[in-house]
């Protein structure tokens, strides 16, 4: 421990105070008459265990306003020129700048990544920003030939409507950049459902950005709706004026929110689970994998739908390669993930816990072998007075036939199997109902191609000589079979965003009608 828990405690409530997300209920967080009445949902520090503040949670009159607000506030924001909306999210970039220091650590703070982590996603959601001020002048369509004389055809993207926004615990601060800086970029508004656990960084996130609102005078362009499930989720993915519901979470979850909006007609974006493989060969820089498999494995304490779940080594190099991760393993530093050195923090929560314990059970009773890690941390050794939910780093030698391989555990747990050939790790990595980020560490070239070759990776991310985590956002992120087959952030990802709509132009004074059809009277 490098301070005490009194200096700690004092640190934690300044960077509370300097956001605004100090007490209940902290600022006028949902654009809308204040909740006074509702449940009240306490925001933990999963370092620590002690209390960060609270809200009173949102009822479904209070989801109506905010949607109504959306709906108004879309009417005139559709008709700022793109650009000039461009130059407003530029603003928020560098409002989110200022305040970056204070919200990476609040991000630390609510999810227990390290400090280092928390920041890089703030930085995240700012480099998004400045993507959006040039996308806004990059909205383009096509131009087409016509077969009619003296007609001319093209297409032109129009905004969609209020976005419905719905983000996980994990990233309480970049997902939603992801979404709702493209949304606005486009011509959206945004209505955005937080995670539960993660409350207080959606509020100073949306306070921050709606100053900048404030300051044009844009009302209603952003709205926080902080609500359960029940109450205010089962609302957004069932109403008809959300064209676009994208949602960032479980596999079950995602089921269940396709099957509502799909059931209304409406669009789906969903960011789901992982079980990210990494397939290192005998030609590859072993050191340098190793150190994108560690990253990859234990960054975020295993948290991310892009953490690293399974490691496919070559069987010539396994042995060797497995006892220097091993060792490495026993090196990474747990700890208070505000504090200089740490690479490790807690588990969210006590559940996340129990999962680790399930699955490391599950592990071995299925014949696997830890080779490092399988045990909780005690809380107090990490932190004075801590009930924070901290675990071991933990490898597994596995097999592929092994169920829980095939599951994704939010943890810091990585299965290490062995193959002979290519083709046979290929198959391995494909063989789990998940498809977001795979790797491979080699420097043959032939590999390379066979990997990104059509019978190569079937996910929607293929990384070489880089680990699974870690995504840029100037790529279209999202993955296939039941992570969802959404795509965020980067490329043309901004299409979700908006409706087509294809114009053909007669300027001679006949009609004639396509493929030659007469209709004369």
């Amino acid at each position: 421990m490098t301070s005490s828990a009194a200096e700690r405690r004092a640190r934690v409530s300044a960077i509370l105070d300097r956001l605004g997300v100090s007490g209940d209920n902290p600022g006028a967080w949902a654009g809308a008459p204040m909740a006074t009445a509702g449940r009240r949902v306490a925001s933990f520090d999963p370092t620590s265990g002690d209390e960060l503040g609270a809200v009173l949670l949102a009822d479904r009159g209070q989801y109506e306003t905010v949607v109504e607000r959306a709906n108004e506030a879309f009417k005139s924001w559709r008709m700022v020129p793109a650009p000039k909306r461009g130059e407003i999210v530029r603003q928020m970039g560098e409002a989110l700048r200022a305040h970056k220091d204070d919200l990476g650590a609040l991000v630390t703070l609510e999810v227990g990544k390290i400090l280092s982590e928390g920041l890089g996603e703030v930085q995240e959601s700012i480099d998004m920003a400045d993507f959006c001020v040039g996308l806004s002048r990059q909205l383009y369509g096509l131009s087409m030939h016509s077969e009619r004389s003296r007609h001319r055809m093209y297409e032109q993207w129009h905004p969609l409507g209020p976005i419905g926004v719905i983000t996980a615990f994990n990233f309480p601060n970049a997902v939603w950049a992801w979404n709702a800086l493209v949304a606005l970029a486009s011509g959206d508004t945004v209505i955005w459902k937080p995670s539960l656990k993660a409350p207080l960084t959606a509020i100073a996130t949306h306070k921050i950005c709606q100053q900048v609102l404030d300051a044009h005078g844009h009302d209603g362009v952003f709205g926080l709706i902080i609500g359960d499930d029940a109450e205010v989720g089962e609302a957004m993915i069932h109403d008809h004026r959300l064209p676009l519901i994208s949602a960032t979470g479980s596999t079950r979850m995602g089921r269940h929110v396709n099957q509502a909006v799909a059931g209304r007609l409406g669009r789906c974006l969903l960011e789901l689970g992982g079980n990210n493989a990494i397939i290192v060969e005998p030609t590859a820089d072993l050191d340098l994998a190793l150190r994108g498999i560690l990253f990859g494995a234990v960054g975020t304490s295993g948290q991310r739908c892009t953490s690293t779940r399974r490691l496919l080594l070559h069987e010539s190099i396994a042995d060797a390669f497995t006892e220097r991760l091993a060792a490495a393993y026993g090196q990474v530093r747990i700890g208070d993930p505000l504090e200089d050195g740490t690479l490790m923090g807690p588990l969210i929560d006590e559940g996340s816990r129990a999962q680790f314990v399930s699955a490391v059970r599950a592990a071995v009773e299925q014949g696997g072998e830890v080779l490092a890690g399988g045990s909780v941390v005690d809380s107090a050794t990490v932190l004075e007075g801590s009930t924070g939910a901290f675990v071991q780093p933990t490898l597994i030698r596995a097999h592929k036939d092994m169920q829980i391989c095939k599951e994704e555990t939010f943890a810091p747990i990585l299965y290490v199997m062995t193959y002979s050939e290519l083709a046979e790790a290929v198959a391995i990595q494909n063989d789990v109902p998940q498809g977001l980020s795979s790797a491979i560490f080699t420097d043959s070239f032939r590999s390379v191609e066979r990997f990104l070759s059509h019978e190569g990776s079937d996910c929607g991310i293929a990384n070489v000589n880089i680990g699974t985590s870690g995504a840029e956002i100037g790529g279209a992120f999202g993955g296939e079979k039941e992570t969802g087959g959404g795509r965020e952030a980067g490329s043309d990802a901004w299409k979700a965003y908006m409706r087509r709509q294809t114009c053909t132009l007669n300027w001679s004074p006949e009609l004639p009608l396509a493929q030659g059809v007469r209709f004369d009277l």
